[in-house]
């Protein structure tokens, strides 16, 4: 029999959650929720939690019961508070969770139009605020048809009309206010794609997230790689999906790290799940101390964030 560390009872406790919602609440209002009137995003924030929950739920990526997967999110994006005055980057989150989650509700089912249709649906609304995040739409192709083994010729085309549905509703939109004005500054940020590699424009508070969650995404990952074979086949490639995610993401980021804040939000999305399963299923002494020191760090990094925002 496994001993259960201090990290296996927290994470299987029903009081994680509550505990990280209220830790999360605090950290909003440091982070200036009621002085900079940021309902809204919060607003974004609790339902990408709901969304992570869910993705949990309906594929049991954790084999016992865990909310770790929507705690890791928590701790992630609380660390990350310079995010939260952005509409966009809270929006483009929810909807990057929102396709991830529909997309694993299509596995094996290469029938699945209608599902398929709705999360590029959710991309493309997410497009609309920032039109580069179609730059994953190949990656995420390749990754249902061998992860998810769902791509066929109906799924394909349902992605490419879900994808192109917010820009004709938009354009319609547009029409009917006598203008299609925005429509090509919206385009032409398509090219806006040149590999600068200059890694200046980060801050101090970008640098320290992203180091926070490259080392949790590579601690998730080599996780999984070793435990990988105590779970089901298909949660074997839902995680080999994220994991491919994380990994393009990162490559987007050291190409364009002037997109440097949508990205976190994106690989926060990635990394959650992988985290939340080296906290729930790692049974060591030496990863009990190793949780306690990233938990220590996150939490140290929020201080410093809140600090300097």
């Amino acid at each position: 029999m496994v001993k259960k560390r201090l990290q296996n009872r927290i994470a299987e406790s029903r009081l994680a959650l509550p505990v990280a919602s209220v830790y999360a609440m605090v950290v909003w209002l440091l982070g200036g929720l009621i002085q900079e009137n940021l309902w809204v995003q919060f607003g974004l924030f609790v339902l990408a939690i709901y969304v992570m929950a869910q993705m949990n739920n309906m594929n049991a990526l954790i084999r016992i019961y865990s909310r770790m997967v929507s705690c890791s999110f928590i701790a992630m994006s609380c660390a990350a508070c310079f995010l939260f005055p952005s509409l966009r980057g809270g929006f483009i989150q929810l909807c990057y969770a929102g396709t991830i989650t529909l997309l694993f509700m299509t596995y094996q089912d290469k029938q699945s139009s209608g599902l398929t249709f709705y999360a590029y649906t959710l991309l493309g609304m997410a497009a609309i605020a920032d039109i580069r995040i179609l730059y994953f739409v190949p990656v995420m192709w390749l990754l249902t048809a061998t992860q998810l083994q769902s791509l066929s010729g109906r799924t394909l085309s349902a992605s490419i009309l879900g994808i192109l549905m917010p820009f004709w509703v938009m354009s319609c939109w547009m029409v009917w206010n006598n203008g299609l004005s925005s429509l090509p500054s919206l385009v032409a940020q398509w090219d806006d794609f040149n590999p600068i590699l200059d890694f200046t424009v980060l801050s101090t508070s970008q640098m320290a997230t992203w180091g926070l969650v490259a080392i949790a995404a590579i601690t998730g990952t080599i996780h999984y790689i070793h435990k990988h074979r105590d779970d089901r086949i298909r949660t074997r490639l839902l995680f080999g999906f994220l994991i491919w995610m994380d990994l393009v993401t990162v490559l987007f980021l050291m190409l364009q790290p002037q997109l440097s804040d949508m990205l976190t939000g994106l690989a926060i999305i990635n990394t959650a799940p992988l985290m939340g399963h080296f906290i729930s299923l790692s049974s060591t002494r030496y990863t009990n101390i190793y949780c306690g020191m990233l938990l220590a760090a996150t939490l140290l990094l929020t201080v410093y964030n809140l600090w300097t925002i």
